[in-house]
């Protein structure tokens, strides 16, 4: 589909007639700007993959964040993303999914990201299935490249304090060291490397790396989205879960690497201390965790159970928190220092 639409062609596909920009100077979103104009593009190509597309869609004059909340649409990509021959290279909906986020449109980005866990969900349990999964690895290259090309392909790291190095609040005789050349710094995520393809080498790095762009977005993505990250995780930490499969999912367990597993536990820690806090997610975010850090004893994987258990200690100390009444002063002859 050409990106070039003429206004007479929005009109058409909005129902709207034309305005006079001179009279609407309060309504800039209803012109028909790149966002505007993209976002009813991929709605209007979602009409031949889905069933039922709501009429409220197209109609809307946010059609991206319309499309980004509507639950009934979400609803069948979900299931069309769950089906036993999901992924492969000619399916249309990863062509969809794919084409929207090289729309370079940030709104669409947010659509897209919102079906990662299940992409990833089912394309992990798939993989050693030796099933056609082109179609999902297409759309993570897309995730993958994005990051390297924003990343200028460098690492992310952050400077740990080191107590090697004197405070700059005291008084010390010691020389100052350059901190240029001494810096103690960890690899949050490793350098990137173009990729056309996905090698099982580097399987686990690209989805770690499509879960960090997930993460970077993850206040703005929808709850649902989250839940159905929670439930996957349940499900590769273990083999099982609560769903009962009637989409085709494939209860497996995989392979956690560290590349996976951190950007996972980012995503969960998330998930449980977000200023928004949600019930459910909560418990589902517990659940998960909980499942990873069984997993975790199961492999002897000692930076797992560290990391883990650190999430699982945040949650009782929370709860812990939640019975104390500071308010409430206590009678005690025991003084204690």
């Amino acid at each position: 589909m050409s990106n070039e639409t003429t206004p007479t062609a929005v009109t058409i596909a909005t129902g709207d007639q034309e305005p006079d920009q001179s009279t609407t100077p309060n309504k800039p979103h209803i012109t028909w700007s790149d966002s505007y104009t993209k976002a009813h593009e991929a709605i209007q190509s979602l009409t031949s993959i889905l069933p039922n597309i709501p009429s409220s869609l197209s109609s809307s004059e946010t059609p991206a964040s319309c499309l980004l909340h509507d639950p009934s649409t979400a609803e069948q990509i979900s299931k069309l993303l769950r089906h036993p021959n999901s992924g492969a290279g000619d399916n249309n909906l990863c062509r969809w999914l794919y084409d929207t986020f090289q729309s370079s449109e940030p709104e669409l980005h947010l659509v897209v990201l919102k079906f990662l866990p299940i992409i990833t969900g089912v394309y992990l349990s798939r993989v050693n299935l030796h099933k056609p999964l082109a179609g999902f690895e297409a759309v993570l290259l897309a995730l993958y490249g994005h990051e390297t090309t924003t990343r200028n392909g460098q690492a992310v790291t952050v400077n740990i304090p080191d107590l090697s190095h004197s405070s700059i609040y005291h008084e010390t005789n010691k020389a100052a060291k350059n901190s240029a050349t001494e810096l103690n710094l960890a690899v949050i995520s490793p350098s990137l490397e173009p990729y056309g393809t996905v090698r099982s080498m580097k399987r686990a790095h690209i989805v770690g790396v499509a879960l960090q762009l997930y993460y970077s977005k993850i206040p703005q993505i929808p709850v649902e989205s989250k839940l159905d990250f929670c439930e996957f995780c349940k499900v590769w930490s273990s083999g099982e879960s609560c769903e009962n499969g009637e989409n085709g999912d494939v209860k497996r367990r995989i392979n956690l690497p560290w590349e996976l597993l951190q950007p996972v536990l980012r995503i969960l820690g998330h998930c449980l201390m977000g200023h928004k806090k949600d019930e459910k997610l909560y418990e589902s975010a517990i659940g998960a965790i909980g499942c990873l850090y069984g997993r975790a004893l199961h492999d002897l994987n000692t930076k797992a159970m560290l990391a883990t258990g650190s999430l699982l200690q945040l949650v009782k100390l929370a709860s812990e928190s939640d019975d104390v009444d500071y308010t409430d002063i206590t009678e005690s002859n025991t003084i204690t220092l």
